[in-house]
């Protein structure tokens, strides 16, 4: 699959976006299809430790709906360029940056306030990968935080093993899929749940062996049932609430719960004597402190994945693209909850 710019389109397209350059920014905080503004903003100037970047394609992360909010972990002050995740081509590199260059086509995570809803933006450097060849623009975008954080969570965190039974909550949406896919390379036996019939043929084409519709089948029994009493080695949960006590009770002996998130908006309790009583082990995933205390790890871990999509084993499921000019859509669409898979803004 080609994806080549020639340099010298990469420069043309550099000289024209040094006048000025199209991006949504939220110029106060509030909800994203109501405050994201199209506005014309000079071309970034990466700093030292970042690189600018055409972006090519953007992809939509729970987290920048919550930035727009203000209830994000990160909380830039407005005005700023919201957009975490991006593909897109080397334009310029900062001072200390030798690992990519210009005309480079990258993936990988932005610098906010210059985010990557807009035709041109900042990246970290530290965050800034090669982009794979056998993925096109939109799946190279979402690849790096539910890629990673899938990878962390059951490799780093869960151990996972070949033949262990792996317990995938919403395994159609966009951070489920992921660890469904990666379970699967992995050799595990990936058991899906997600919420209605429409769901179940998608995260059976995205490789689960078994899945659950949580609203007509009780989650419990169904996973006792197919590990004939065995129950999951491994519960990736990106929903917590009642996700996260079902897990509890389904859960193997020195089986592990991987935290992931709290999708559902309710963060379950950890009884901690229950998982004495039953010998399971509660584990939380911040993948983002790996990036701050072990960015090896990071960089190892982009190296695996690029063999694993190179050779189609993993694949992000983009499921809907929006156009730059729909970008607030975008945005909604993903705030309202029923979507699956991964929504990515084209240019």
């Amino acid at each position: 699959m080609s994806h080549e710019r020639t340099r010298a389109q990469i420069r043309e397209v550099g000289t024209l976006a040094a006048m000025s350059i199209r991006a949504w920014q939220v110029q106060q905080l509030g909800v994203p299809a109501e405050v994201l503004t199209p506005v014309d903003l000079p071309s970034p100037v990466p700093g030292p430790g970042q690189v600018h970047v055409a972006v090519r394609a953007s992809a939509v992360n729970f987290a920048d709906t919550l930035m727009c909010r203000g209830e994000y972990q990160v909380r830039p002050k407005p005005p700023f360029v919201p957009g975490l995740e991006v593909c897109g081509d080397v334009l310029a590199v900062g001072e200390g940056v030798t690992h990519v260059t210009v005309g480079d086509r990258v993936l990988g995570g932005t610098a906010v306030p210059a985010g990557g809803f807009a035709t041109e933006c900042l990246m970290d450097a530290a965050s800034t990968f090669p982009a794979p060849d056998g993925l096109d623009d939109s799946a190279s975008a979402a690849l790096m935080i539910s890629y990673q954080t899938g990878w962390f969570g059951l490799h780093r965190r869960a151990a996972l093993r070949e033949g262990e039974f792996l317990l995938v909550h919403a395994a159609s949406g966009g951070v489920g899929s992921a660890a469904v896919q990666l379970g699967r390379a992995a050799g595990a036996q990936v058991i899906g749940v997600v919420g209605g019939e429409d769901k179940v043929a998608i995260a059976r084409e995205l490789g689960c062996d078994v899945v659950i519709d949580r609203r007509s089948q009780d989650v419990v029994e169904a996973v006792m049932e197919v590990t004939a009493g065995h129950g999951a080695d491994v519960v990736y949960d990106p929903v917590g609430g009642s996700a996260y006590t079902a897990s509890t009770k389904c859960i193997a002996f020195e089986g592990r719960i991987v935290v992931v998130g709290f999708a559902s908006g309710s963060v379950g309790e950890a009884r901690l004597n229950h998982a004495l009583v039953k010998n399971y082990t509660i584990l939380g995933l911040h993948w983002s402190l790996y990036q701050q205390h072990d960015p090896q790890s990071v960089q190892a871990a982009h190296a695996e994945l690029l063999r694993l999509a190179d050779s189609g084993q993993v694949a992000p499921l983009v499921a809907e693209t929006f156009a730059f000019e729909d970008t607030p859509a975008a945005l909604a669409r993903l705030g309202g909850g029923s979507s699956t898979g991964r929504i990515v803004i084209t240019h």
